[in-house]
């Protein structure tokens, strides 16, 4: 009974999501209590989603302090010249913008925090989409498909949760896994040069002149350019290079370690808006103009804390595990890596990250160890549904990326869905044929 109870929930959340009937927020909350009412927990639900909201309340603390400081970078306009580049090379082809999104995608999203990297590819490149008229679920689905990929880094979450999971060192699962992230990271490349070539047809490409900056991108309008827009007067263009060198120490630092991630991005955060913004007066409009972005990420996260607290504290995780478990006969025990990495794509999708790599795989990989398969490979292969992870509704910063390109959040899902399973079948053939885990 509880098994059906949680796949009855999961259903009824993704339809309620997909059909528009609910908001993402409403549905995170609303129907897990309803189901753990029905499966006889009404009593209990308080400590549970009280132990969800604590398990998720650094990571909302880190997007909170992560989307302000990034903000801050781009009002001070760090990135203007990166997006000048881009957007002086792209010019006015859609296929050379599009292709353009998914390389500065992954260029950024190598720090591993999907918020951030949407925030600095969409910042630089939908005000040229929308001044072509282009489709902005193209960039949302292309930078998605980037950030997926570049999010199985160490330091991104996903391996992380593997290899603690299964007590193995994160680069050992990593470094194998390196061609078939190479293959992603190329059929991203022509997923983009596919939907420019759409784009391009339908509305054709325009000769744009040189760009001189992120706020100063000029339009095609009857074979003449509209008139320059100055600079927004919280650029801090003479604060480049110190902004630039407060960025690449934040990195140095997330990747070393030295300090938990919310926390280094509460001290850069500070330090920012003293450097660039010193005046009380000047730090409040700032701060206010990021609240919508911050609001609405870390409000799903305490939310999803919610529904992955009744989703493991009733149990419906683990029953959820033994069903896929029990369906699994003695047979097919020799494609424990494939049935792994298949069953990885929708667990990841319909349950959040630590629900999958703390309860699901280690039932895997011990069914897998019982059948001759290694930790590592069993961990390896339950990264492919990666790929599809972030169109996840339990993901908050997909509602920060729909957000930001002004897009419904079920139409992305629509549109961008059946790339990012050919991106994980990708993942798949080529982790097989370069043995990072093998497929029997």
């Amino acid at each position: 009974m509880l098994t059906l109870l949680a796949y009855l929930m999961v259903l009824v959340f993704m339809t309620l999501i997909m059909t528009d009937r609910l908001s993402a927020l409403l549905a995170l909350i609303l129907v897990p209590i309803l189901f753990a009412v029905l499966a006889g927990f009404g009593g209990e639900m308080g400590p549970m989603m009280l132990n969800g909201i604590r398990n998720l309340a650094p990571t909302g603390v880190m997007l909170l302090f992560a989307i302000l400081y990034f903000g801050v970078m781009i009002d001070a306009g760090l990135f203007d010249p990166v997006a000048r580049t881009v957007l002086n090379i792209v010019k006015g082809d859609p296929v050379k913008i599009v292709i353009g999104t998914a390389i500065l995608a992954m260029v950024v999203s190598l720090d591993g925090d999907s918020s951030t990297s949407y925030i600095i590819t969409t910042t630089a490149m939908l005000p040229l989409y929308r001044r072509l008229g282009m489709n902005p679920l193209v960039a949302a689905c292309v930078i998605m498909l980037a950030a997926g990929n570049m999010n199985l880094t160490p330091w991104g979450g996903p391996t992380a949760r593997a290899a603690s999971a299964l007590h193995i060192d994160a680069n050992t699962l990593f470094v194998p896994l390196i061609p078939s992230m190479v293959a992603c990271a190329l059929f991203a490349v022509f997923v983009a040069w596919l939907l420019g070539r759409r784009e391009r047809a339908r509305i054709g490409a325009a000769s744009l002149p040189g760009l001189t900056g992120l706020d100063e991108v000029p339009a095609p309008v009857g074979g003449t350019v509209d008139t320059v827009e100055p600079l927004p007067p919280e650029r801090r263009p003479h604060l480049l290079y110190v902004n630039l060198g407060l960025t690449v120490v934040l990195m140095g630092c997330l990747l070393s370690g030295i300090l938990p991630l919310p926390v280094l991005f509460m001290i850069f955060f500070a330090l920012a808006m003293l450097i660039n913004y010193p005046r009380p007066a000047d730090q409040k409009p700032r701060i206010a103009a990021h609240a919508p972005n911050v609001l609405s990420v870390v409000s799903l996260i305490f939310a999803a804390g919610i529904f992955t607290g009744i989703l493991s504290g009733t149990g419906m995780v683990d029953a959820m595990a033994r069903s896929v478990i029990a369906i699994i006969p003695d047979s097919a025990g020799r494609f424990m890596p494939l049935i792994t990495a298949l069953v990885s794509i929708p667990f990841t999708f319909f349950v959040s990250n630590d629900a999958f790599y703390f309860g699901i795989l280690p039932i895997l990989a011990e069914a897998g160890r019982v059948y001759g398969f290694s930790a590592e490979a069993i961990g390896r292969a339950s990264l492919v549904g990666q790929q599809v992870h972030l169109l996840s509704p339990l993901v908050a910063s997909t509602y920060l990326l729909v957000g930001l390109c002004g897009i419904d959040f079920g139409a992305h899902q629509r549109f961008t869905l059946p790339w990012a399973l050919a991106a994980a079948m990708v993942m798949l053939l080529v982790a097989g044929a370069t043995l990072a885990f093998p497929l029997f």
